[in-house]
Parts: structure tokens; C-alpha cells; sequence
């Protein structure tokens, strides 16, 4: 049996009884406009101590100044930044991977082989963004929530296609398996 040319930008599947390497097909974060306050206050802060610096009263006050506008800086621009770059999710042939965390790291796993439901929730802002919320079911775990994602109808749609395949997969696998056994 020959295997059909690729369709539509579908990988090649592969013969019968040889498994299926495990390809990456997309990485990505959170939309980074959670960001915009952060970059606002940075643009602030450097504003304020530029022109504060040398202008207060008494020299000691400047070193003053300077440790305000790290601290400021620190808590509402490196803090945020360092969670938004804790936070990916990984899309390959075979499961979906959802990491956070900076310390202790935190994963879970869906296999697209087992099936699950594909829910996009889109507020007004978000439209406007063209980002989306993507919620996972299998119906067994608790469901996989994936905030912001960017470009989140054609991930939907490579999420989609990737089930399809995977169960194609998983089903002409079991067929061929249980073909070589009536052989013997």
C-alpha cells in the first residue's frame, strides 16, 4: 500500500507499525500585552528619576531616589516580565505541553491521540487583540485552560488537525496490529 502525498499542509504519516516521531509544531507564550503597564511605568519611572535626580534638596536624597526606582522598577516590571516568560505552551504531533511556574516548575500534558473537546472563549478585547482563551476537555482530567493565546483560531485549527491525525493514526496502528496477529 503506497502512502498518499500530503494534503493541505498535513505531515506525512507514517508506514503502518513504524511510531510516529514526535515533532514540534508550535511554541508559544501568553499575548504580551499584559506587558503595556509594566513598559508604561518603566517609561515613567526613568522619566521621574531623570528629572528628580540632583534636583532634591539634600545629596543623600538622590541615592534615595535611585533605590525607590529599582524597587519600582523590580515589582512592576521585572517581576511581571519574568511570569510572562515562565509561562509556555508547546503544541507537537503527539500532545499539547503547558508549563508555568519560575521556582518550582509546574507541567500538564494532553495526548491528542486520546481525544479532547476544544472550547475558545473571545471577549470584546480580546477580538480586538486577536487573542483567545482555549480550554481543553478530555472529560476525565480537569480541563486544560490556555490564556492569551495569540493567533488563537489557527491554533484551534492545528489543534483540530492534529487530534484527526493522531486518531488516524492511532486507529490504522491498532487495524495493522490486529491484521499480523490473525496471520500467525
Amino acid at each position: 500500500m503506497t502512502q498518499p502525498v500530503t494534503l493541505g499542509g498535513r505531515p506525512m504519516m507514517p508506514p503502518p507499525g513504524v511510531p510516529a516521531e514526535e515533532l514540534l509544531i508550535a511554541r508559544f507564550r501568553g499575548h504580551a500585552r499584559r506587558l503595556f503597564w509594566s513598559a508604561f511605568v518603566l517609561i515613567a519611572v526613568f522619566g521621574g528619576t531623570a528629572y528628580f535626580y540632583d534636583n532634591l534638596p539634600a545629596p543623600f536624597e538622590n541615592w534615595m531616589l535611585l533605590a525607590a526606582a529599582g524597587l519600582v522598577v523590580l515589582l512592576t516590571v521585572v517581576v511581571p516580565y519574568a511570569v510572562w516568560l515562565s509561562r509556555t505552551c508547546t503544541v507537537t504531533t503527539r500532545r499539547v505541553i503547558v508549563k508555568h511556574g519560575m521556582g518550582a516548575s509546574h507541567r500538564r500534558e494532553m495526548s491528542h491521540a486520546r481525544g479532547y473537546t476544544i472550547g475558545v472563549r473571545r471577549g470584546i478585547l480580546q477580538r480586538m487583540w486577536g487573542v483567545g482563551t482555549i480550554i481543553l476537555s478530555n472529560g476525565v482530567d480537569a480541563p486544560l485552560r490556555i490564556a492569551n493565546v495569540p493567533n488563537v483560531t489557527l491554533v484551534h485549527e492545528t489543534l483540530a488537525d492534529q487530534i484527526e491525525v493522531s486518531q488516524i493514526l492511532a486507529h490504522r496502528d491498532a487495524q495493522a496490529g490486529g491484521d499480523s496477529s490473525e496471520d500467525s
